[in-house]
């Protein structure tokens, strides 16, 4: 056997010398998820060497209720819609089994609910008949998609509504977006608005002060850490669980704002370790990212 050449030896020790720290330190926190991680994020002027398949297609899951609540937004600055107009709560947008306070609340429908409020059950609480509701006043998943492609985010892939993906189990990968279009997303709500001042705040309070899953990105943060996130949660399916995520802009001590984006995709881990998986990353990249901005 002929001996490997210098050129050749360093070529295949490249790939795990350029790899830092950061990004080693990722990869083996992955390896608890029995399945697949992707991870991206930024930080202006910071190289940061976080992203683990930033390209690939995790399901969104309710993580997609973000952009879908832009563009709900856009479409009151364009004066198509107005947040303090009644939309009807219809009893067909209601269907069992699902997640929403709305429907739990006023289980027969046939009520008029603001828009504001309709937005604000979405994002801040992730209920799913009140993201249908959006979805239906729009006209359908497609016209979400056509507003994502116009501002540069056509790898963020909205297929399908709540119900969709509730009643076929298959739907919920159709709905995917890659980490790093999300991560570009968050971005853009964080450095250059596609939304006025007033709603940009309205939806960073809204995500802010959401209550859902506080053990994902914020679970090993230092306390009162200011995140504005979404996450996104699938059913589980013969020990198999789709989508467990948290997409979400961390503010820093010095005011920078870390944008963010974890999936945990098809993993056969318990809730408590996929949890902790993104727990455990977001705290990596954060103290990473504090160092960076202290050098």
């Amino acid at each position: 056997m002929r001996p490997l050449s210098l050129l050749a030896l360093l070529t295949l020790a490249t790939p795990l010398s350029a790899q830092t720290a950061l990004h080693q330190q990722i990869s083996s926190i992955a390896q608890d998820a029995q399945g697949k991680v992707f991870v991206a994020c930024s930080l202006p002027g910071i190289a940061l060497d976080c992203d683990l398949s930033p390209h690939g297609h995790p399901p969104m899951q309710s993580t997609f209720k973000l952009p879908l609540a832009i563009v709900v937004l856009q479409q009151v600055e364009h004066g198509k819609l107005a947040l303090d107009q009644p939309i009807r709560f219809l009893p067909s947008d209601r269907y069992p089994g699902t997640y929403s306070p709305l429907q739990d609340a006023h289980p027969d429908a046939n009520i008029d609910v603001p828009l504001r409020e309709l937005l604000q059950l979405s994002v801040g609480k992730s209920d799913n008949t009140a993201t249908d509701i959006l979805l239906r006043v729009l006209g359908g998943p497609q016209v979400v998609q056509e507003s994502l492609n116009k501002l540069g985010l056509p790898a963020i892939h909205v297929r399908d509504s709540e119900r969709g993906m509730h009643d076929e189990f298959q739907a919920q990968y159709r709905n995917d977006a890659e980490p790093a279009a999300m991560v570009k997303l968050l971005r853009l709500l964080a450095d250059h608005s596609p939304l006025n001042a007033e709603h940009t705040a309205l939806l960073n309070c809204w995500m802010t002060e959401t209550a859902t899953f506080p053990h994902r990105i914020k679970g090993q943060l230092p306390a009162n850490t200011p995140v504005a996130h979404k996450t996104g949660t699938s059913g589980e399916r013969d020990g198999l669980t789709p989508a467990t995520n948290d997409v979400g802009l961390i503010t820093l001590p010095n005011g920078q704002r870390l944008a963010l984006a974890i999936f945990v995709t098809d993993s056969r881990a318990d809730e408590a370790t996929r949890e902790g998986i993104i727990a455990r990353i977001a705290k990596a990249v954060y103290d990473r990212a504090l160092a960076a901005t202290k050098q």
